[in-house]
């Protein structure tokens, strides 16, 4: 069965978020087998429509490019099972055979005295500020088990943030209403014209400076760099960061390490500014200020550079400036509690849904900002893409019972089957087994993690 874009209220809602025309949603249609259709909430409904739109940003800058304006754009068809299948790509990945560890020990769903807290302890330094917040006698699941047991949930959730640990109690209600997509044009930007781009290539030569981590940045990058972007990524020398994400994520990019507080290399960063078209941010709101690399600082120093930041909790209110990940919004947010099983045990999406979503929105967001000319602040949020999937994605469908495991790397309906997007690439980690992108197959695999130059592709 194929649906069109235009019947599919989810893609007409994200498309309005991002200020596309109306009707335009049409030009997208969807058919395969789908997936992500387990449990209480419209998480397929979601991932179809974050790819929907970007498909059909991608498409309009492709007719801008080619002379033809946003209402040359073509049909675009967006396949269910690679909306699956990408949607937990990190479950499908492969190093040299073996599987990576998405979570570690310390991460995960924890009985406190008076209900459950979600800790996240994935980086060394997280898992260390929890063991230390916490008292624990040794970093095991049985030491941390004991310990959240005597105190409330929002007590371990204070204690681990006091220390710079990662813990949020599970909340029994939805959040706060968020925004999907935050736009806004710089008054003082110029339009910036690109020239022609090879079919299927959009973004070819726009240059992208990438300051995310983890999943939600890496994949709106990823998915610009499959579009034909020079995407190169920056990282503090001092950040750890797992081989396993970027394996996963380093596709169509390359990495290289800055220490934005020394003078020799912020000076390097300072000529690749001069030379981007899009930076993409994914540190908290008030982190990259401190280096005078906020929106309105970039934009004031760039005009006609396109800026999307994106962060955990929304960019207003109490937890705007804690730190956060996909696993934390869900707890936080009220959809652990939604998910939760017969036995009362907080419960997860069918994938991590916020940051794959929140990804192609960015991803979709930077691709119109320059199709209408670049001069862009655009913001998004993993607690919006929470608020919209709790409140406004309409489910098409009656869901699967819950029951299934999170750790499945195919979660799917009748007749979905994973196998027909899924690749072996080589690499700087050796032969990777990963899931296509659903917008094509990528050209290479990335390199290992910081172990480029920090210099554009080509000169202008």
């Amino acid at each position: 069965m194929v649906i069109s874009g235009a019947g599919d209220q989810a893609t007409v809602q994200a498309w309005a978020a991002l200020g596309g025309t109306a009707g335009a949603a049409g030009r997208v249609s969807y058919g395969g087998a789908g997936g992500l259709n387990e449990g209480p909430l419209p998480v397929r409904e979601l991932a179809r429509a974050t790819v929907g739109v970007c498909a059909l940003a991608a498409a309009e800058l492709g007719a801008v490019r080619a002379g033809r304006g946003v209402d040359g754009a073509g049909r675009v068809a967006v396949d269910e099972g690679a909306v699956a299948t990408a949607f937990v790509s990190e479950r499908h990945l492969r190093v040299q055979g073996r599987a990576p560890v998405n979570f570690a020990p310390l991460s995960g769903f924890w009985r406190t005295a008076d209900g459950w807290v979600r800790t996240h302890a994935n980086y060394p330094h997280h898992e260390a500020a929890l063991v230390r917040a916490l008292g624990l006698g040794s970093a095991t699941p049985e030491g941390l088990r004991e310990a959240v047991a005597r105190w409330s949930a929002v007590e371990v959730q204070e204690r681990a943030y006091g220390e710079g640990g990662l813990a949020v109690a599970v909340a029994g209600e939805y959040g706060e209403p968020q925004p999907l997509v935050e736009s806004v044009r710089d008054p003082g930007g110029r339009d910036r014209v690109l020239g022609p781009a090879p079919q299927g290539r959009p973004a070819a030569g726009v240059r992208v400076l990438d300051l995310t981590r983890v999943i939600a940045g890496p994949v709106a990058t990823r998915t610009l760099g499959l579009l034909g972007a020079d995407v190169l990524r920056i990282d503090a020398p001092g950040l750890a960061e797992a081989d396993d994400a970027y394996a996963d994520t380093g596709f169509g990019k390359r990495s290289a390490l800055l220490d934005l507080g020394a003078a020799q290399d912020r000076a390097v960063f300072e000529g690749l500014l001069a030379e981007a078209d899009v930076v993409v941010t994914g540190y908290r709101p008030g982190a990259l200020e401190r280096y005078g690399l906020g929106a309105q600082d970039l934009l004031r120093r760039r005009p006609g550079l396109v800026v999307a930041q994106l962060c955990a909790w929304g960019w207003q209110g109490p937890w705007a400036r804690r730190r956060g990940f996909d696993s934390l919004v869900q707890a936080g947010y009220g959809i652990s509690a939604r998910c939760a099983g017969a036995d009362g045990v907080p419960g997860v999406l069918p994938a991590q849904a916020l940051d794959h979503g929140t990804g192609y929105l960015v991803a979709a967001g930077v691709l119109r900002a320059l199709a209408d000319g670049g001069g862009y602040a655009l913001r998004c949020s993993l607690a919006g893409t929470a608020s919209w999937l709790v409140r406004e994605v309409p489910a098409t469908g009656a869901p699967v019972a819950a029951g299934y495991s999170a750790s499945s790397a195919a979660p799917g309906a009748a007749g979905y089957s994973a196998e027909p997007w899924l690749r072996e690439t080589d690499s700087g980690y050796g032969p990777l087994r990963h899931a296509a992108s659903p917008f094509g197959d990528w050209a290479v695999g990335p390199s290992r993690w910081g172990a480029d130059r920090a210099v554009w592709l080509a000169p202008r």
